[in-house]
């Protein structure tokens, strides 16, 4: 086995060099020989101009061999200024891990290779997975360092306008279009107008909300992240580095609206998104745009982004009998703060991230609490078993961190995540069994792939313990099934065994419904149905509609956690570039 770094990097480069050679005279079975059999290869953009994951080395090879020739992928070299190639365990597998950069005819890119001994064929090494994604268009690179904006068009200009003068005017809009209307100003829409502003694409975003960061700032009064700060970084400008681990919603919240200073975004605040109908011939959108003064604004982007989350029309189950209830009834999405309810009686419903959270705040502000299950729920201790998964932020560059986060085919990831998940429940041990003794139905996610998957899959259906359960577990809390609840009185619930729990408030923390309903609601039935589910995998390996292009043209989707946010923006926004610059056509390829 090779162990010494110069073997290493020179069996990376071996390996890179033939693959360079093959692909110059694609054959299927040459490429064949490349891979070992149950290989991966992820293509962001690179190749086929697609996020897709392609398993198998016969499919790898198939797919290499059709889509090389006019990609024309070369200059395949380990990337200097990269973490070196080095031995690493990545899904309970030994492999040489490197990093390397290339150029396509239109591009230049970043991959990640990962070698294994093939004992089938003299343990030589082969590739089992292969990332090749794309980072830039020649000719259109990001304005950064050296080629940072120079500023003639107002320094030293004393009689013309100046740098306020000429941002008032562009986020004013007056007498011309955005290309693109980013629907949504939280972590996905900011991170995907700020990728578009260093690509030239004009861009405004619209959001709902009176001020910037006001998604974050007007959620429950105790809300924090959940993950840890160096995951978290928006964009360009990373948060500095004296800021606590995990960050309060307001800090964020305050972030946010510097971001957008700094960044030089367009962001109208107070502003409704309406909805749209799309031009076919002419390849524009006609939106409409309601200010909070009742105004209305016409505009004619040939781009709308929806970056309003995972979801964002809060779900309010049809509850038998739940009308009785005469006190406070909330959806989680409206709750504040736990203070207006000190020594009065709460029902959470929903046993989620927020439910729980909701469910201390209360209780912390001297409500008396009773916390109701739906359905089985997973939980693990916020430290160290939840953040297992951002291990690798915790050493290394965010640049490579992010690259290697996008080379995990969905299998292996699954993989991973089954094995972060019995480590958290042999760390998370007495906990577990403490929430089993008092009633708690526990699951672990879809055949053990823990709550990472449950966040991709359905965007919920957890919780990090950062104290709610000890206090289920002390009594502090009170626990109960929604199955037993018989129904909901003017004073409370009416259980099953004929106990009553009175209430002031109850809340639903019920979650939101999918993307595509609020989809249907702005865009119409067609629309609805071109584009079909959002978010989740359903038969493939990559997230249904997200950072690509859709079934509609024009629609974009972009959500997820910051990190994702981060990551896929640059994505999203190269392929939007690629069509205003006639590069990439604008409806999907059915080949």
């Amino acid at each position: 086995m090779l162990d010494r770094t110069t073997d290493i990097a020179s069996s990376a480069q071996a390996w890179l060099d033939e693959f360079e050679r093959t692909l110059g005279k694609p054959e299927p079975a040459s490429l064949d020989r490349l891979f070992f059999v149950d290989s991966f290869w992820r293509d962001v953009l690179a190749l086929s101009w697609n996020l897709q994951t392609l398993a198998g080395r016969t499919a790898v090879a198939q797919a290499l061999a059709a889509l090389a020739p006019k990609a024309a992928p070369t200059g395949f070299k380990i990337a200097p200024n990269r973490a070196a190639p080095r031995w690493v365990t990545r899904a309970g597998t030994n492999n040489v891990e490197a990093i390397f950069n290339f150029e396509t005819a239109i591009g230049r890119g970043s991959g990640i290779v990962r070698l294994v001994p093939d004992p089938a064929d003299g343990d030589r090494l082969k590739a089992w997975t292969l990332l090749t994604a794309l980072d830039e268009l020649k000719g259109f690179e990001e304005q950064l360092g050296s080629a940072r904006p120079r500023g003639q068009a107002y320094s030293r200009d004393f009689r013309g306008p100046n740098w306020l003068d000429q941002r008032n005017a562009s986020r004013d809009y007056t007498g011309r279009d955005p290309t693109v209307v980013v629907v949504g100003g939280g972590q996905a829409g900011l991170a995907i107008a700020a990728r578009l502003k260093q690509l030239k694409v004009d861009a405004l975003i619209v959001d709902r909300e009176s001020r910037i960061g006001d998604n974050w700032r007007k959620r429950y009064h105790a809300l924090t992240l959940h993950n840890q700060v160096q995951v978290n970084h928006l964009p360009y400008m990373p948060f500095p580095p004296n800021w606590p681990t995990y960050i309060p919603k307001d800090k964020l919240a305050n972030w946010f609206g510097a971001y957008v200073d700094a960044m030089e975004l367009n962001f109208w605040t107070g502003t409704e998104f309406e909805g749209g109908t799309y031009d076919k011939a002419k390849g524009q959108w006609t939106v409409t745009l309601r200010g909070a003064d009742g105004s209305k604004r016409t505009m004619h982007p040939r781009h709308v982004i929806m970056a309003t989350g995972v979801s964002g029309i809060a779900n309010i189950p049809a509850i038998p009998t739940l009308e009785n209830f005469k006190g406070t009834l909330l959806h989680s999405s409206r709750y504040e703060d736990g203070e207006n309810w000190t020594g009065k009686r709460a029902i959470v419903i929903g046993t989620g991230n927020s439910g729980h959270d909701i469910a201390q705040d209360l209780h912390s502000s001297g409500a008396d609490v009773t916390l109701v299950q739906r359905s089985p729920t997973l939980v693990t201790n916020i430290e160290p078993s939840a953040q297992l998964a951002y291990a690798a932020y915790n050493e290394g560059t965010l640049e490579d961190n992010d690259l290697i986060a996008a080379s995990m085919p969905t299998p292996l990831a699954k993989k991973t995540h089954v094995m972060l998940t019995e480590q958290s429940k042999q760390l998370d041990k007495e906990l577990l069994d403490g929430l089993s003794r008092v009633g708690f139905k526990l699951d672990f996610g879809e055949a053990g792939t823990g709550w990472q998957f449950k966040y991709l899959t359905r965007g919920g259906g957890y919780y990090f313990n950062v104290g709610c359960s000890n206090l289920i577990v002390e009594g502090a809390i009170k626990l109960k099934q929604f199955s037993d609840i018989e129904r909901f009185t003017a004073e409370g619930a009416r259980m099953k065994d004929g106990s009553t729990i009175p209430a002031d408030l109850i809340v639903l923390s019920t979650g939101y419904k999918p993307q595509e309903y609020l989809v249907r609601k702005l865009f119409g039935d067609g629309v609805a149905d071109r584009v079909g589910p959002v978010w989740g995998f359903g038969d493939g390996f990559e997230l249904r509609n997200m950072y690509a292009r859709t079934g509609q043209p024009g629609l974009w989707f972009i959500a997820g956690s910051l990190a994702q946010c981060r990551i896929n923006s640059k994505y999203l926004a190269l392929q939007i570039k690629a069509i205003e610059e006639g590069i990439l056509g604008r409806e999907v390829s059915t080949s």
